[in-house]
């Protein structure tokens, strides 16, 4: 075994998605900051995304097959993404256990490892890294303020109490927080949770529970309270060492580089003096029809400037809606950098799902959100988002609910809310704050930069002890 005054080299898993590939990649550049060896494992179809972020790094990159014959999914789909729905999520990713060998076989011919940073939906990588006797650290994605009230109310049981799904319920611990049966994804919401959703969940959660540690994309200072209490009542221990967003990539554009159309549009607008909303719900939800056009009904009658990125095709938005909006609204249908998007300085507000990447994306950016939550955690990120850092505004439901269906009139009222009103003013002024916070915890000496510093020296002392 190599002394631990060697190089650490850290081994990165990214489940196959999007949005939990990218803040690992920006971990892999941290990491490489740091003077650290690094390896990333992913298949064929998702290496040239990964490839092509990281080409102008020392990084490598091993590819391993991807399984064949999943029910239900179409040959060659490797990513969530390009699944036909997200009901195959759980075969899709149960079916990489059939990884593993391929996984222990690369994982054997690398030098001196010293941790292994795997997805939390790549459960399975824990009894490759106990066989080589590997630490492993675990990815979500989530904060600490979801992941904790999450673990404390299935713990207690509150979910199986209320009798209406919109029955409000204070959490154990912190009374402050009222929570719903709702604001929980299936399997979670039911009384008693059951089923492959729920056991592939509970597979996953129990190999984290025996990991070494979890690695969290957030900072200490924007949710001090909920990271003190998972590390003093669970484990194991989680590290903040986020935003992973604001770590910079070294990469030049070329000579020949050409800001796309979308880009040169914000340009004009900032050129005009006009301030612009950005509106994007993530690669994974589906949206009805029906609320597709109540979106985009809401923002016609708004008047306000919008940059809407979307996978829907045009036929799915109200016929003429691009052509009656086009002076103040552009869609567009491919991949963007968000990044770039809430970087400029024409956006002032950004109409969210409220995924974990987009909220932290805003708050660096010091965008103020309004929230429209879809699916998984996020509805506890919108609760977190407006009630307990207050950096944003949530979108008014029909009924009330926060599952309830959003119509254009009270979009309209909160969009306008946002981007002009008095409440707009005070989550603009927050933000501005914790976007100063995210920016100090990640610079040396930081909050973060210490956490990092601290996990790579501990990986390395136990590296030396094997």
């Amino acid at each position: 075994m190599a002394p631990c005054s060697s190089r650490p080299h850290l081994v990165l898993f990214p489940f196959m998605a999007k949005g939990h590939t990218i803040p690992i990649l920006h971990l892999a550049r941290l990491l490489l900051h740091r003077n650290t060896t690094v390896t990333v494992f992913t298949t064929p179809a998702n290496r040239p995304f990964i490839y092509d972020s990281l080409s102008d790094t020392e990084a490598s990159i091993i590819e391993l097959p991807f399984p064949q014959n999943i029910a239900g999914v179409p040959v060659g789909v490797e990513s969530t993404e390009k699944l036909p729905s997200m009901s195959l999520f759980v075969p899709f990713a149960a079916a990489t256990k059939l990884m593993q060998p391929n996984f222990e076989q690369a994982l054997q011919a690398l030098l001196n490892v010293t941790c292994i940073i795997s997805d939390g939906f790549l459960g399975w990588t824990l009894q490759s890294a106990t066989k080589f006797g590997i630490p492993r650290l675990v990815f979500y994605g989530m904060n600490n303020y979801s992941q904790t009230l999450a673990r404390v109310v299935t713990g207690n049981g509150q979910l199986s109490g209320p009798e209406l799904d919109d029955e409000e319920f204070a959490v154990t611990n912190f009374p402050w927080i009222k929570l719903t049966r709702n604001d929980f994804d299936e399997p979670f919401n039911s009384r008693e949770p059951k089923g492959p959703d729920f056991d592939f969940l509970a597979e996953q959660f129990v190999a984290t529970s025996k990991s070494y540690g979890i690695v969290i994309n957030s900072f200490y200072e924007l949710e001090p309270l909920y990271v003190e209490h998972w590390n003093h009542e669970f484990e194991p221990k989680a590290w903040c060492i986020g935003p992973l967003c604001s770590v910079e990539s070294a990469k030049n554009e070329p000579r020949s580089y050409q800001k796309p159309p979308w880009l040169q549009w914000l340009d004009q607008k900032l050129a005009q003096g006009s301030s612009v909303l950005y509106v994007a719900f993530g690669s994974q939800a589906e949206i009805p029809s029906q609320q597709m056009r109540e979106i985009a009904d809401g923002l016609e009658k708004s008047n306000v400037n919008f940059l809407w990125v979307t996978r829907k095709s045009e036929s799915e938005l109200d016929n003429g809606f691009e052509e009656r909006v086009k002076e103040r609204g552009l869609v567009v249908r491919e991949w963007i950098d968000q990044k770039a998007i809430l970087g400029h300085e024409s956006i002032q507000g950004f109409l969210s799902h409220c995924g974990w990447n987009s909220v932290l994306e805003s708050i660096c950016a010091k965008v103020p959100i309004l929230a429209c939550p879809m699916m998984a955690e996020q509805h506890l990120n919108a609760r977190m988002v407006v009630e307990e850092i207050k950096v944003g505004l949530r979108v008014q439901t029909s009924n009330g609910s926060v599952r309830g269906f959003v119509k254009s009139d009270g979009l309209e009222k909160m969009l306008r809310e946002l981007m002009e009103g008095e409440e707009g003013k005070e989550v603009r002024k927050k933000v501005k704050e914790f976007g100063e916070a995210a920016k100090k915890a990640k610079e040396e000496g930081g909050s973060s930069w210490h956490t990092l510093n601290q996990l790579i020296d501990e990986l390395q002392a136990l590296r030396s002890d094997r």
